[in-house]
């Protein structure tokens, strides 16, 4: 293996001092431009790279942030990351994705200084995980949970809202029989849908019937084989007018189903989803779906992580709202 080229060498190659190499590397603006260039030329020749483990003992920074999450499966996941990464990317940052369930590899990361602060989820940070955030002042903003501490923010979607919306559409299209397909259980917007659903339920005095409620996962394929399942099993007069699904894959993989079972959307059901993944652009029929700003989320997520990084603020909670997509799959019900 090639020995690393070090500092020394480029600061030869350039005729100047280690220190000078060090401030021209670093933009610092006590070298003059002619400098500068010379040292940049000298170190491109050299193929130098910067001891980034040396410069964060210096600084005391890594220059990174982490996404910790069990999962990046799914249309969700590839459009929040991408956001993170440019957004991380205006700041000098870069982003340590670590994808697991192990509390002890999120412990490791968490008090090994391997990032300067993270963006987290729910399911992968247990009370335990945040008691030692706190104790440790590790600066952290989660995106599927409200919490605001010294060293804690959220950035989250009104999915409350969203869930009486998705419920308020159809009840004012005629629906009175809503079947709902949850996604994981103990999920922050999966229970938030779920109980603006429930709220607007009340209000109009509508049933909820506990056969409509079914398990979706936020996954097109638990929702579509679970939806067909139910409609081979149950007899014609005892199902629903529509769906609520857990988000907009859910919602597709219910759609796949009824067509598979000769019928169609929204002659036979209308159906409703969450979160406008870029996705629902290709399918047809078009999916009516609540829209949820998730590049928007992405981006919120790091400016206040930066902020905490940089100690400009203490902890806050931030809700994005959302907004009715009205497309192809619901209809007025004819009377």
């Amino acid at each position: 293996m090639k020995e690393r080229v070090t500092i020394r060498e480029v600061a030869r190659e350039a005729n100047v001092s280690i220190a000078t190499v060090s401030k021209a590397l670093n933009g610092l603006d006590v070298v003059t431009q002619k400098t500068m260039e010379r040292v940049t030329e000298a170190a491109k020749k050299l193929h130098y790279t910067p001891n980034l483990m040396g410069k964060q003992l210096k600084t005391k920074t890594t220059k990174m942030i982490g996404l910790y999450t069990h999962t990046i499966t799914g249309p969700y996941f590839n459009t929040l990351i991408e956001a993170i990464v440019e957004e991380a990317g205006n700041y000098q940052y870069g982003v340590n994705v670590l994808i697991s369930s192990d509390k002890q590899i999120l412990s490791s990361h968490l008090l090994g200084n391997m990032v300067d602060g993270f963006i987290g989820f729910e399911e992968l940070i247990d009370e335990e995980s945040l008691s030692t955030i706190r104790a440790e002042g590790v600066k952290a903003v989660f995106v599927d949970r409200k919490i605001n501490d010294g060293s804690i923010s959220s950035v989250v979607f009104d999915s409350q809202k969203a869930g009486r919306i998705a419920a308020q559409h159809l009840i004012e299209n005629g629906h009175t029989k809503l079947g709902f397909l949850p996604g994981h259980p103990n999920v922050y917007d999966s229970d938030e849908r779920y109980l603006g659903f429930q709220e607007v339920m009340a209000e109009h005095q509508l049933p909820i019937n506990p056969d409509w409620t079914i398990t979706g996962l936020f996954e097109e394929k638990e929702s579509y084989e679970n939806i067909k399942n139910y409609l081979l099993t149950t007899p014609r007069d005892k199902w629903p007018t529509a769906w609520i699904a857990g988000n907009d894959l859910s919602a597709i993989g219910v759609i796949k189903a009824i067509d598979e079972l000769g019928m169609s959307v929204p002659e036979d059901f209308s159906v409703i989803g969450f979160d406008d993944i870029e996705l629902l652009g290709y399918f047809k029929p078009s999916v009516t779906t609540i829209q949820n700003p998730i590049q928007e989320q992405g981006k919120q997520a790091v400016i206040e992580l930066m902020k905490l990084i940089n100690n400009q603020k203490k902890g806050e909670s931030k809700t994005l709202d959302c907004q009715l997509v009205v497309r192809e799959t619901t209809k007025r019900l004819s009377r």
